[in-house]
């Protein structure tokens, strides 16, 4: 999980100050203490480290915190307000021509997952209903053509090329010409990269951008190099004045960074993060939130859209009728089932719920839960039509529920364990449409709501 050590870290330590009821100068310079160990231990740039601990103690010790009433959570807002600060404040959107085509170079070095980060980034912006164009600038890296090329057929984006016998600038040139031809209003071009910073890497690079005059140079950095994404980003940033960066893997990275000292170090926004391996792995990088996430306050607005993109709004909608009404089956129980996993991994999740605890999550064995889930959907698909509209008729039948575990690889008790829940849900769903009949008292009946 991003943050793990950082959020795990910060959050006892603010815990500790919520726990007293108030806070001596003391308190303040030994919590920051431990904010600066936690910083340092997370891999953020020192200089950067020194700046933040420096503006959190002067507002801690300089705003009436130590005679609040609550100092605790306003230690908490001038933490969060200032991680915000450092991430860039607000989010940075990228920047779109007014008239005709939008020219987007991805820079970075070799292994930083440039090709994969532009099908990604083109398939974030088809759902947009922009029409992307990707461009096979790597004409060195063997294959490297072919994996652009795979990455397009997979999320239905043509990707245009020369072959690798042309030149990556006449390539760019000619890749314009094309875009205006075929409607494309947006091209990604995909440089090559080293396996480290040199003069002819950027020479190139330099030539791509005066012959192609991008909206956007994006440099795509692996987060889990920590302090060496931050020195490429200003080695980039130096010779090619990069207008955003790209942070890929940082649902692996701990430490998390590079993220935190990428801003402060290069005054360039981090734009986008990957956080996965599939192609809809690309999340919008909002500073607010994402402090937000590491001091357990969780992430709301982006967990609902998640939601709003996953599922289909009619579908949840006649959904929701169905749950509350008696045709509630097992049909509707898969679909309720499906709906969650295309949120994504329960750890992900659970993460932007307010209150999560990255310490705490270490200790879920969450895959048993999402394979469990597997298990319910084989099972269910194991049945027949009208086993699944009448559950009923699995209940009384020991041959059936043989049939059914043989044939979805399980056992009876299993099968028995689904229809015991899905009576339960239904149980429940029975109970919240009286819940909201008029006047009706319930579990909700002396709630001011």
């Amino acid at each position: 999980m991003a943050f793990e050590g950082l959020s795990s870290k910060l959050q006892d330590t603010i815990k500790k100050l919520k726990g007293k009821g108030k806070l001596s100068e003391k308190d303040i310079k030994e919590a920051m203490r431990e904010v600066k160990l936690a910083l340092l231990e997370a891999d953020v740039n020192y200089k950067v480290v020194k700046d933040f601990v420096k503006n959190v103690s002067e507002k801690c010790l300089g705003n009436g915190v130590l005679e609040s009433l609550t100092p605790g959570q306003q230690v908490i807002k001038i933490v969060n307000d200032e991680l915000t600060n450092l991430m860039g404040n607000a989010e940075s959107k990228l920047e779109f021509s007014v008239n005709g085509l939008t020219v987007i170079m991805l820079v970075g070095l070799q292994g930083a997952g440039k090709t994969t980060m532009g099908g990604k980034l083109a398939l974030s912006l088809k759902k947009k209903n922009k029409k992307p164009l990707l461009v096979a600038c790597d004409v060195y890296r063997p294959a490297a053509i072919k994996q652009l090329q795979v990455v397009g057929k997979q999320i239905d984006i043509p990707v245009f090329t020369m072959g690798d016998k042309v030149s990556p600038v006449d390539i760019a040139k000619a890749s314009l010409a094309f875009a205006k031809d075929n409607g494309n209003n947006v091209v990604i071009i995909d440089t090559a990269g080293r396996l480290h910073i040199d003069e002819n890497l950027m020479e190139e690079l330099q030539n791509i951008k005066s012959s192609v005059q991008p909206s956007e140079i994006m440099l795509v950095v692996d987060s889990m190099t920590g302090q060496d994404a931050v020195n490429v980003a200003e080695s980039f940033n130096s010779q090619l004045d990069i207008t955003g960066v790209i942070l890929t893997k940082l649902d692996g990275d701990t430490r998390g960074g590079a993220a935190l000292s990428i801003k402060a170090m290069t005054g360039k926004s981090i734009k986008f993060v990957g956080v996965g391996e599939k192609m809809n792995d690309l999340e919008v990088f909002y500073p607010d939130r994402m402090a937000s996430r590491i001091l357990g306050m969780g992430d709301v607005l982006s967990l609902i859209e998640k939601a709003q993109q996953a599922i289909n709004e009619d579908e949840a909608k006649e959904l929701g009728n169905r749950m509350l009404s008696q045709e509630f089956n097992l049909d509707d129980y898969l679909a309720m089932i499906q709906q969650m996993k295309k949120l994504g991994p329960l750890n992900k999740i659970l993460e932007m719920m307010p209150g999560a605890n990255k310490k705490e999550l270490q200790g879920l064995d969450l895959s048993k839960s999402e394979k469990d889930m597997g298990k319910v959907e084989a099972i269910i698909k194991s049945m027949t039509s009208s086993e699944r509209k009448h559950p009923s008729m699995i209940s009384s039948s020991s041959s059936r529920k043989k049939r059914i575990a043989n044939g979805s690889g399980t056992l009876v008790q299993q099968v028995n364990k689904l229809l015991k829940d899905f009576e339960m849900a239904k149980k429940m769903m029975k109970q919240a449409k009286g819940f909201q009949k008029p006047g009706k008292k319930g579990l909700f009946g002396k709630m001011p709501f």
